[in-house]
């Protein structure tokens, strides 16, 4: 019989491991509370469920800290959205408004800041600023109430979703062969591109943010994991379009440089792109991705670190996106993964080295490292956007993984483990 564990005792368990309450202060001043605290009954059964729930609600509370904290450091650029999310301030997305529906809402006070359309996409992007002392968040609630058959957002900031820490020695050059190889897109920080590990490797590097493309270590690992022989996936010569969606400065990541990134990969035909970037939904992107999608493009997203009870992060998440998750080196999955319906492949995402800026190594962990593996093996797999392909793809990858879990593909590991090639 399983013991009872009286809930003082959870409770107690949760704010000893929780962080201060002061550094859950968003810069209104309200306490921010995690959507999904654990739930405390008058009993708890059995030990695993107390540590589950007590693991959970740190992970929401680290994880609001984390957005209030950027928030704090960034009030003349960011603001929160109506869930206390970073957006850029002053910013709101329409998506292809109708010439009249932008005229209505000229009309009502905002104004026309950028327009962009992405690529092949088939989107126009229209930036707008809203009228002198209203924020984002009522921003969007106008729009919408003056266009309810129109599509306007926040301009939300993604993150990526990993930890990199950086080693001291400098790596020395792998052999990398010289044949053409598969061609890959990659949305992320900026790649260096004179690393020994990406010798022979073609890079394509363009910039969609302020100050970008410049070097970082979570797009240079990325590259590494997709490219690179020692690491790599996607074989000897390859040929990786890098798009760097941060550049210098803290609206780096925002939806708009995404979906710019996604319409150069459009516009070059790539057939697989990996974006191992996490944020909420928003209707810029939702509406990119699902036009990529459509196209045959194979979609490749991390599922995120935020625990298998925080709410669904994206892209991961959209339809006909390619999900996967991270294991540990035993073949288990890492506690902190978010959890995602739609998991297609899992990769070792625990004690992975990659390539860090500066010639040098990292030692990385989160499934942002998970996902590139995965699109280097679908790479292999099509050189052409092609939804028929794509779909061959992912089902021949599918037979070359290794089975995870219950028999089968199942809602944890999908249909199982994508090594390296190694």
């Amino acid at each position: 019989m399983r013991k009872k564990v009286p809930a003082l005792v959870v409770a107690a368990c949760v704010l000893a491991l929780a962080p201060a309450a002061d550094a859950q202060l968003l810069p209104g001043g309200l306490p921010s509370l995690p959507s999904r605290l654990p739930v405390v009954s008058d009993v708890v059964d059995g030990a695993e469920d107390l540590t589950a729930r007590a693991t959970q609600g740190v992970r929401d509370l680290a994880r609001l800290d984390r957005l209030a904290a950027l928030l704090r450091a960034n009030p003349r650029v960011l603001e929160p959205d109506d869930q206390g999310r970073p957006v850029v301030r002053g910013e709101v997305l329409a998506v292809s408004p109708s010439a009249e529906s932008l005229q209505r809402v000229l009309a009502a006070g905002f104004v026309e800041a950028r327009r962009e359309r992405a690529g092949d996409l088939g989107i126009e992007l229209v930036t707008l600023t809203p009228p002198r002392g209203m924020d984002a968040r009522e921003a969007v609630r106008r729009l919408r109430a003056l266009d309810p058959s129109g599509d306007y957002d926040f301009n939300h900031i993604y993150a990526g979703a990993g930890v990199v820490e950086m080693a001291g020695q400098v790596a020395t050059a792998p052999a990398v062969g010289a044949a053409e190889g598969a061609r890959v897109g990659l949305v992320d920080g900026g790649v260096d591109t004179g690393h020994p590990d990406l010798r022979g490797v073609s890079i394509d590097q363009r910039g969609f943010a302020r100050g970008a493309p410049r070097a970082g270590a979570h797009g240079t690992a990325a590259a590494s994991l997709i490219t690179a022989r020692d690491y790599g996936a996607a074989g000897p010569g390859a040929r990786l379009l890098a798009a760097d969606v941060y550049g210098t400065g803290p609206t780096g990541g925002s939806a708009s440089a995404i979906v710019g990134a996604l319409g150069w990969m459009s516009a070059a035909k790539v057939p697989v792109v990996n974006v191992s970037l996490v944020g909420p939904d928003n209707a810029a992107l939702r509406a990119a991705v699902k036009a990529l999608v459509g196209q045959g493009v194979l979609v490749v997203a991390a599922v995120g670190n935020d625990g298998p009870a925080a709410p669904p992060l994206y892209p991961a998440s959209y339809p006909g996106v390619v999900a996967v998750t991270g294991i540990d080196g035993k073949g288990r999955a890492l506690p902190e993964a978010s959890a995602n319906g739609q998991v297609a492949f899992a990769a070792l995402a625990a004690g992975v080295r990659a390539a860090a800026p500066g010639g040098r190594k990292a030692s990385l962990r989160g499934t942002s490292f998970a996902a590139p593996v995965v699109a280097g093996r679908l790479a292999r797999l099509t050189t052409t956007p092609d939804p028929a392909k794509a779909r061959a793809a992912v089902a021949a990858l599918g037979r070359q993984a290794r089975d995870l879990g219950a028999p089968g593909p199942d809602r944890t590991f999908g249909a199982g483990e994508v090594d390296a090639g190694r």
